[in-house]
């Protein structure tokens, strides 16, 4: 997949947020499993995050601004992705186990971009912390940014683990 150029041609603004999150993803997905096994388990940062750890936490993120915060749906540990302070990966998380999770929750996330109007506000909730809801449009742009950052973060997590670097 190559990144979305911005002289293509003209789509709805909502597939637009799509294939920018799917491009970032795989992305995600596509450095996380250039890495050596164990750069994926032991961090090679000083902020002590692993390669699983920040694709559960990616996979958990969307499901919060999407589903749970925009649609106010209830769902099972929110902040699932945390054990305090830190994102952690569970016993049974793999590396396959832990992009499968990703890739479907991107079917999902576009699932409910089409289903709504950017303009749509979300769903009151736990997830706007006592502030009104956004519109889709304005959790979209959070969440493009948000992948974006990250995937500047395992740029420099491959570099260091030897990994695939750039775009």
């Amino acid at each position: 997949m190559n990144f979305p150029s911005p002289t293509g041609p003209a789509l709805p603004r909502n597939e637009v947020f799509v294939m920018y999150l799917d491009y970032f993803r795989e992305r995600i997905i596509d450095k996380v499993t250039s890495l050596p096994l164990d750069a994926l388990v032991v961090s090679v940062v000083p902020t002590d995050w692993t390669a699983l750890e920040l694709v559960r936490h990616l996979t958990f993120v969307e499901m919060r601004w999407l589903e749970w915060g925009f649609e106010g749906r209830s769902v099972d540990e929110p902040w699932g992705d945390h054990l305090g302070e830190r994102w952690f990966v569970g016993p049974d998380d793999t590396l396959d186990s832990l992009v499968e999770a990703l890739r479907n929750r991107g079917v999902q996330s576009a699932d409910i971009v089409r289903r709504h109007q950017l303009e749509a506000t979300g769903q009151p909730g736990p997830r706007w912390n006592g502030d009104g809801p956004a519109t889709l449009e304005r959790v979209l742009f959070h969440l493009v940014g948000e992948y974006a950052r990250h995937l500047g973060h395992l740029d420099i997590y491959a570099e260091l683990a030897e990994g695939q670097v750039g775009e």
